[in-house]
């Protein structure tokens, strides 16, 4: 949903993964004297965590399981509550913001965003069912055909202890989803006690979506159409335009593409917000609008000042600024009428009323963004973050003091499809200063969310790995980094092991010394960068590699070995490597694993993972989970629709009984199409998705999506004035068309005349 539509060539390919110690991760590259280091792992899809002031941290993971750690030294976490059944864990939803109240524990209460499992005020499950962790979105309706609509849901737990009393309180439900992303985003508390609250459009991501789709169509009910009604430009208020909704008073509020600003006791709009006189509880709530993806943002310590991560579409990614959010006029930041500083193409070429009042009104009706940098650009240059896909998630405020003076006041930002983190740092104005933005983590571990949490340290939650890092800082010696590698880590005994710890480093590149313990007991068994072993015994071991540098710091990583095991073997059967699809084909999938001592494994051995590749450019590419499939030998789904470049893999992954693992791996490219579009006289702007341009043009486009096109209502051309009479498809000026599976032409034609 990041992407642009671009012209690749995909080869269909297979790669097994073998999910074992000897696979390591990229280091990360930070700025002189810090360091990047796992302080919690093996948890699923990690979305968000918080600090308790006893010590405890608190983690969401994206199914809706929280678990609390008692502290950074702790493990093995306690699941705190369990949501699954109201959570809706597909794709880009589930359970994704979390703040504790400001005196937690002595105010003992949880808060919770998540994207609920139901229509608004419906009960769930809705699409999935109880206690699952990942759920599905059936064909129909299809995610990205008709949409699989749910809700938004804020709700208020109860700790006692580790664990949630009681039943959860709901404070406020909205926020109509249609499609698999945008969805609810982040929650944190001003300095004015309020609940500030975050939430997206809920619109398609492939196409402009003014409420045009879905069965019934309009199916969120939008103005002026209602459910079942078919929405048309210039008048439609349904899709994206929902983030414009506070605009358009003469019809109830939607929360979507809007900050909220309210009582956590209630769910209630806040005393003193802008709006707190309207008839409509919702424009009460709401302190900022015309955001397309606010999946997160956070508050200025000590202020009310709300700092906003805006997730782009194609063309540019957004930190807003709400400097006051109790006052008038409440910021417009313009979505999907603008996208960074300038008109979104797409939307612009609909000439939808919404947008066209906005334009009329000039620039003072909408608030640019504080800081934004577009897909094409790097945000520091000469930095190795890479260009191309990019998706804003996460914003921290540094006011400790372990790192260096220059930090303080500094904010720093995360883009998860980048893998970068960066840091602005203040200006003479007392306000981050995007001409001091520096990297701080190139290379990091798919950040979501960024939080200053014990020792004045910025952590930050990787979703794809199942981690929780932090970033250190030392302004003298830095330690050394340990890097231990053993080939191999299973078979059978007597098992002969090379170990490898010649990947350590120290940072200021002094000579380090290696200790080895094969068994794990505290003795050394070896020294020097390299050693072996030969385990005798069956068994599971952890041994350990511990290095320190010439100042006498040390590090130490471990490596499990397996000795009388050895990793089971999966297998995908069915589809065929050589299996592409179109958006719709249902794809039929089948399995198998053998192990050595257990045989050949059982089906709740096996899980397999759907995954969405939204790329860029051939090597630029990020990931969306889209579901998994738990203890099954196969099973079927229906390839979603996608901009194009974009690829679907399928994981398999196998669990021996003793833990070892192995998966293989299976990409799924897509037939393709090149749509060829051209106007009469040439010339005219045409709008094709996200963007628009003079024809005439092509795009390459999956077999069956949906795209929407659009022609002006007038061309000017060779200095006469021409007016829009038709597409050569015989549809209306504005539509969607389904890309066919051979090559077509579309002409839009005008003349001199209306018709």
């Amino acid at each position: 949903m990041f992407g642009v539509l671009a012209t690749l060539s995909f080869a269909v390919v297979m790669a097994t993964v073998s999910l074992l110690s000897t696979s390591v991760d990229a280091a990360p590259t930070l700025s002189p004297g810090f360091r990047d280091s796992v302080v919690f792992e093996d948890l699923s899809s990690p979305t968000n965590v918080e600090f308790s002031k006893d010590g405890r941290v608190f983690v969401a993971e994206k199914s809706g399981r929280i678990k609390v750690f008692d502290g950074l030294s702790d493990p093995t976490p306690t699941t705190f509550a369990d949501l699954r059944t109201n959570v809706h864990n597909y794709w880009d939803r589930g359970l994704l913001g979390l703040a504790l109240a400001p005196d937690f524990p002595d105010d003992p209460h949880v808060y919770v965003l998540y994207t609920h499992d139901a229509k608004i005020g419906g009960v769930a499950p809705r699409w999935g069912a109880a206690k699952v962790s990942s759920d599905p979105c059936p064909t129909p309706p299809g995610p990205t055909a008709d949409g699989c609509v749910v809700s938004g849901r804020l709700s208020r737990l109860t700790a006692s202890g580790d664990a949630m009393t009681g039943s959860e309180r709901v404070l406020l439900e909205g926020w109509c989803q249609q499609y698999p992303s945008h969805s609810i985003g982040d929650l944190a508390f001003g300095a004015d006690g309020a609940l500030y609250v975050s939430g997206g459009d809920g619109a398609s991501f492939t196409f402009t979506d003014y409420g045009q789709d879905g069965k019934p169509l309009n199916p969120c009910g939008d103005p002026p159409a209602g459910a079942g009604g078919t929405q048309r430009p210039p008048t439609a208020e349904g899709g994206a335009l929902r983030s414009q909704d506070i605009r358009t008073m003469g019809d109830p509020v939607g929360l979507n593409g809007s900050i909220l600003r309210v009582e956590p006791s209630t769910g209630a709009a806040f005393p003193g917000n802008p709006r707190i006189g309207s008839a409509d509880p919702n424009a009460r709530r709401i302190v900022a609008y015309g955001l397309r993806n606010p999946f997160r943002f956070t508050v200025k310590p000590g202020t009310n000042e709300v700092w906003v991560g805006d997730v782009g579409w194609t063309r540019a990614e957004e930190v807003n600024r709400v400097a006051a959010p109790a006052q008038m006029p409440v910021d417009n930041f313009g979505w999907p009428c603008y996208e960074g500083q300038n008109r979104q193409a797409g939307y612009d070429g609909l000439d939808l009323d919404i947008c066209e009042n906005l334009y009329a009104a000039g620039k003072p009706a909408v608030s640019d963004p504080y800081f934004s940098y577009t897909h094409a650009a790097r945000v520091v240059q000469g930095e190795s973050c890479s260009t191309g896909n990019s998706s804003l998630a996460g914003l921290a405020f540094y006011t400790a003091s372990a790192y260096p003076a220059d930090y303080k006041g500094a904010l720093f930002f995360a883009d998860y499809s980048r893998k970068c983190i960066w840091a602005m740092k203040e200006g003479d104005n007392g306000l981050p200063d995007p001409d001091k933005t520096g990297t701080l983590v190139a290379g990091a571990a798919d950040p979501v969310d960024l939080e200053t949490g014990p020792g004045g340290d910025l952590f930050y939650v990787d979703l794809t790995g199942g981690t929780i890092h932090r970033i250190t800082y030392s302004a003298a010696n830095q330690p050394p980094l340990a890097d231990a590698r053993a080939n191999p880590t299973s078979g059978p005994t007597p098992l002969a092991v090379d170990f490898d710890g010649t990947g350590s480093t120290d940072p200021e590149g002094d000579a380090i010394s290696y200790e080895w313990d094969f068994t794990g007991d505290g003795s050394v068994d070896a020294t020097g960068a390299s050693a072996s072993h030969t385990y005798q015994d069956a068994g599971t071991y952890v041994a350990k590699l511990s290095v320190t540098d010439a100042a006498g710091d040390t590090d130490s990583d471990t490596v499990e070995i397996s000795p009388g095991n050895t990793p089971p073997v999966a297998k995908i059967v069915r589809p065929l490597s050589t299996r592409t699809w179109k958006v719709g084909s249902e794809i039929t999938f089948s399995g198998s694993a053998s192990d050595e001592q257990d045989g050949t494994l059982r089906p709740s051995r096996l899980s397999w993972s759907l995954i969405m590749h939204h790329c860029y450019s051939a090597d630029s590419c990020h990931e969306h989970r889209v579901r998994d499939f738990l203890g099954v030998a196969g099973g079927s789904f229906v390839a979603p629709d996608h901009e194009y470049p974009a690829y679907l893999e399928l994981r398999l992954t196998a669990a021996d009984s003793k833990g070892l693992t192995d998966t293989e791996s299976l990409r799924l490219d897509p037939r393709t199409v090149k749509l060829h579009f051209a106007s009469r006289p040439t010339g005219a702007r045409l709008g094709v998705g996200s963007s628009r341009r003079s024809a005439p043009f092509s795009r390459t486009v999956i077999v069956g999506s949906t795209n929407s096109v659009s022609a002006p209502s007038r061309h000017m051309w060779g200095g006469s004035t021409y007016f829009f009479h038709h597409w050569s498809d015989g549809r209306a000026r504005i539509h969607n068309i389904v890309a066919p599976s051979s090559e077509t032409t579309y002409v839009a034609t005008f003349r001199t005349r209306r018709r």
